[in-house]
């Protein structure tokens, strides 16, 4: 799938946070023009997320008070609003990923909105043409690396089950983080049938395979290991924020997963004209915010970014599985992974 310290900025950008912040936390229903409930992703609403700096700007240009309340990650997210279907509490719903556009759809609890805006948006990151699901940012999987310990940098998933880095790959596990499980379909994408041959190849390599990104890229930058699972846009916050660019990512030459994040409304808003400037403004004013507390691309390409982004190599293409192939077999996928690996 972001200001001072990198523990606390990059990690806070993948990982759920327990709190919320500002008024936004108390969960009440909106039922008039000037209040908005936002259900989003942890570290969306966190103290490092982008929320504390979007929200207000929102609030003081429209008058409508905000409610924002982290829900999880994006798949917690579609099954708290199912959940909640016979008493819905959100107007708004921001973090719910592109592989999950199938289960959204078939939910029938947003409705499309053909957002202005959306002409700003560049159709290769527009995952969904019934505009239910609208892109607000995205990123690209990547096996990021300590330039200062490794020579020798893959250019390809085949090129990392070379036996010159063994113990020398942290990854996450796709039971428990989005990212391994991005990389999971990525090898899918990548080897078709024959996938779990890659993971049978490659478990010499790993160090270590975490629950989630955040010890992951934790142990990556205290020296445990050169080569880490994480996105094409991390090395962005430590040019940003440490002025080095030891960290560096890989751009592989057949191009690299993609990971796409939408915001979409319910059709049980009462305030549907609320809803449709929330997501404009997330699509437009909101974006710069957003892509440097993310530390993501944002999905507005007008949208003017920091000078660190010219640092890091194009992604050559991305690539992605469709949403109905992903929802058919994600679970086999899982079972099957995990029988691989604890051989």
């Amino acid at each position: 799938m972001k200001n001072h310290k990198i523990l606390c900025i990059l990690i806070l950008a993948v990982l759920c946070s327990a709190y919320g912040f500002s008024s936004g936390m108390t969960e009440e229903t909106s039922d008039n023009s000037n209040t908005l409930t936002v259900y989003a992703y942890d570290s969306f609403v966190s103290e490092w997320g982008p929320a504390p700096l979007i929200i207000p700007k929102f609030e003081e240009k429209t008058g409508i008070d905000v409610q924002i309340i982290s829900a999880g990650s994006g798949g917690e997210l579609l099954t708290r609003l199912e959940l909640e279907k016979n008493s819905p509490r959100a107007d708004v719903v921001v973090g719910i990923s592109s592989e999950l556009l199938s289960k959204t759809l078939e939910s029938d609890l947003l409705t499309p909105y053909d957002s202005p805006v959306l002409s700003e948006i560049p159709d290769y990151i527009k995952f969904d043409e019934t505009n239910t699901l609208l892109p607000f940012n995205f990123g690209a999987y990547s096996f990021n690396y300590d330039s200062e310990v490794l020579t020798d940098i893959p250019r390809s998933l085949d090129d990392l089950l070379d036996s010159r880095y063994e113990n020398s790959i942290i990854i996450m596990d796709p039971r428990t983080s989005s990212v391994g499980m991005g990389l999971l379909e990525w090898t899918v994408y990548e080897y078709g049938d024959d996938y779990l041959t890659w993971w049978e190849n490659i478990k010499d390599n790993l160090l270590t395979i975490a629950d989630g990104w955040s010890s992951a890229y934790g142990l990556y930058t205290e020296g445990e290991a050169p080569i880490v699972l994480s996105y094409t846009t991390s090395p962005v916050y430590h040019i940003m924020w440490e002025q080095t660019d030891r960290y560096k990512a890989t751009s592989f030459d057949k191009g690299n997963y993609v990971a796409i994040e939408g915001v979409g409304i319910l059709k049980s808003t009462k305030n549907i004209e609320g809803a449709q400037a929330f997501v404009d403004f997330l699509l437009s004013e909101a974006q710069s915010d957003i892509a440097v507390t993310n530390i993501m691309y944002p999905a507005n390409m007008n949208t003017e970014l920091p000078e660190a982004f010219n640092h890091l190599d194009p992604v050559t293409s991305t690539l992605s599985l469709d949403s109905d192939t992903i929802r058919d077999n994600r679970d086999t996928w899982v079972e099957q992974w995990v029988e691989v690996m604890s051989r």
